[in-house]
């Protein structure tokens, strides 16, 4: 008798996320390798985290606080909410997860767009849930496709905003329109792991004012890219009190580990840092816009730490000729690439090997 899997899971495949810098190393014999792949803080994370992480590392025997109180507390005074309505998760990718399992039941349907974070659709074919895709425009979000998507059977939209890879966004006035018009009982999943990073003043910045309003919006935020704590895995999710106690039935009860909180805790005291990020970013990418102007090349505007660029060659070919020459980044569709923006030395030699490879 062979083994028989859940039918949800025949179409899916495992999440193949940026190649590691040892893996490079070994496959092509090289010592330097750069990695840009993954939208990671180049700068690494604020040295209070480092300290914080030692002292916390006295007590690895000990089960973390599966409440992560005191994160809880210093978020709710940050962000003007009370700690019931926030949940940690090992990273955003968890509480995707988690929020399929809440709200997605068999043949409910499910609106995203095409081209953003691939977990919302794994994790909803996973729960047996229907997808319905609407097309980007011009790179972005549809917003009016998707209301438009609407149906009696629609449980859950997913929003990334702004998004990951293409690094578009859609302004306030289009989210404001947006959820006034989706009906109350679908969940609204409101993804802002770039919001730090946004130079437009025309994003929602206040979005979690607009949870007074709306009881169906859930906002995921994450400490995996401005605040450079990605190895540790931890986000968290800001959400009316009713929907943060149906999280914590699903939720594993010790998700999030010691240093983790302890790193979390103290990156959100270090402003200094959070300002040099930006700053580094802003600089970097203004720089490879420049770039790309040279090189004829045509890409998003971007408001987050990657900018999604068509490299006018088959993306796999562009990944593969770049990983050779140590530097790696993220194919994505046809011809277009997804690269983290890195210090100003490491945006520079990704210039330099990318004006090789396409030889320009």
């Amino acid at each position: 008798m062979s083994i028989t899997f859940r039918e949800e899971l025949k179409d899916l495949t495992p999440y193949q996320p940026g190649k590691p810098i040892d893996d490079v190393k070994r496959e092509y014999g090289i010592s330097d390798v750069i990695k840009l792949a993954s939208n990671e803080n180049p700068l690494g994370c604020s040295p209070k985290c480092i300290e914080a992480i030692k002292k916390a590392a006295d007590s690895l025997a000990i089960y973390p606080d599966g409440n992560c109180t005191l994160l809880k507390e210093s978020l709710s005074k940050k962000l003007n909410v009370t700690p019931k309505q926030i949940a940690l998760s090992s990273g955003s990718d968890e509480m995707v997860d988690i929020l399929a399992k809440t709200f997605i039941s068999k043949d409910d349907e499910v609106i995203l767009s095409s081209v953003t974070f691939p977990r919302y659709i794994s994790t909803t074919k996973m729960m047996g849930g229907k997808p319905v895709i609407v097309p980007l425009e011009k790179w972005t979000y549809n917003l009016d496709g998707m209301l438009k998507a609407l149906s009696d059977d629609t449980k859950l939209i997913w929003l990334c905003n702004p998004n990951n890879p293409t690094g578009t966004m859609f302004t306030e006035e289009k989210l404001l329109n947006f959820l006034s018009k989706v009906p109350k009982d679908v969940i609204v999943v409101y993804d802002e792991a770039y919001n730090e990073y946004v130079t437009s003043d025309e994003y929602p910045k206040n979005s979690i004012e607009l949870l007074k309003k709306y009881d169906n919006l859930i906002i995921l935020r994450t400490f995996s890219k401005i605040y450079g704590l990605a190895s540790l895995r931890i986000g968290y999710t800001i959400a009316n009190e009713e929907v943060i106690q149906n999280i914590d039935k699903v939720r594993a009860a010790f998700n999030v580990n010691s240093l983790a909180q302890a790193a979390a805790l103290a990156a959100l005291n270090d402003e200094e840092f959070i300002k040099k990020s930006y700053e580094t970013n802003k600089e970097g990418k203004k720089y490879l816009y420049e770039e790309f102007n040279k090189l004829g090349l045509e890409y998003a505007q971007s408001e987050t730490n990657h900018i999604f660029v068509n490299v006018e060659k088959d993306a796999n070919e562009v990944y593969v000729e770049l990983q050779k020459r140590g530097m790696i980044i993220r194919p994505i569709i046809d011809t277009w690439i997804r690269v983290s923006i890195g210090t100003s030395e490491q945006n520079a030699i990704f210039i330099k090997l990318l004006k090789e490879v396409l030889n320009k």
